[in-house]
C-alpha cells in the first residue's frame, strides 16, 4: 500500500518536474502533496500509538504465559513431591506387607511345630493312660481270678472238711477257736 502511494508520489513528482515551469510553487504547492504528508503523518501517529498498545498487549500476554508456566512448574514440582511421597509410602507398605507375610510364615511354622509337639504329647499321654487302664484291668482280672480261686478253694475245703470231719472233731476246732479269740482281739 505504501509502495503504491510512494510510486504515485514519485510519478506526481516526475510530472511536477516536467511541468515545473508551469507550476512555480514546487512540491508543497499542490494539494496532493499535502494529502500525502498528512496521510504519512496520520499513519506514523497510528503506528506509534498502536505500537504501544500492541507491545503492551504482547507484554501482558507474555506475563500471563509466564505466570501460567510458573504455575505449571509449581504444580509439576508439587506433583513430583506427591509422587515421591506416595512412592515412599508404597515402599513402606510393601515392606510392611513383606514383614507381615514373614511373620505369618514364622508364626505358622511355630504353630505347626507346637501342634506336632502337642499331638505327640497327647499320643504319649493316651498311651500311658491306655497302659494304666490295661494294668488296672489286668490287676482287676487277677483279683477276680484269685477271688474265684479262693471261693473255689473254700468250697472245696468245706466239702473236704465236711466229708472228713465228724462232730467231735468240729467241736474241738470250735473250742480252740473260741479260746484263741481273746488273744487275737487284744
Amino acid at each position: 500500500m505504501f509502495q503504491a502511494i510512494a510510486a504515485e508520489t514519485a510519478a506526481h513528482g516526475a510530472e511536477a518536474a516536467a511541468h515545473g515551469a508551469e507550476h512555480a510553487g514546487g512540491f508543497f504547492a499542490e494539494a496532493e502533496s499535502w494529502v500525502l504528508v498528512a496521510f504519512v503523518l496520520v499513519v506514523a501517529f497510528v503506528i506509534v500509538k498502536a505500537r504501544t498498545r500492541v507491545l503492551d498487549a504482547l507484554d501482558g500476554r507474555a506475563a500471563r504465559i509466564r505466570g501460567k508456566l510458573d504455575e505449571a512448574r509449581t504444580l509439576r514440582e508439587e506433583a513430583q513431591a506427591l509422587l515421591a511421597e506416595y512412592e515412599l509410602k508404597q515402599r513402606e507398605a510393601l515392606n510392611t506387607a513383606k514383614e507381615i507375610v514373614e511373620h505369618a510364615r514364622s508364626e505358622t511354622e511355630r504353630m505347626r511345630k507346637q501342634a506336632a509337639d502337642d499331638l505327640e504329647d497327647a499320643i504319649a499321654r493316651r498311651e500311658r493312660q491306655a497302659e494304666e487302664r490295661i494294668a488296672q484291668a489286668e490287676a482287676q482280672a487277677v483279683r477276680e481270678v484269685r477271688a474265684h480261686v479262693v471261693d473255689v478253694a473254700v468250697a472245696a475245703a468245706e466239702r473236704v472238711i465236711a466229708e472228713r470231719m465228724d462232730e467231735r472233731h468240729q467241736a474241738t476246732l470250735v473250742d480252740a477257736a473260741i479260746d484263741d479269740l481273746p488273744r487275737r482281739l487284744h
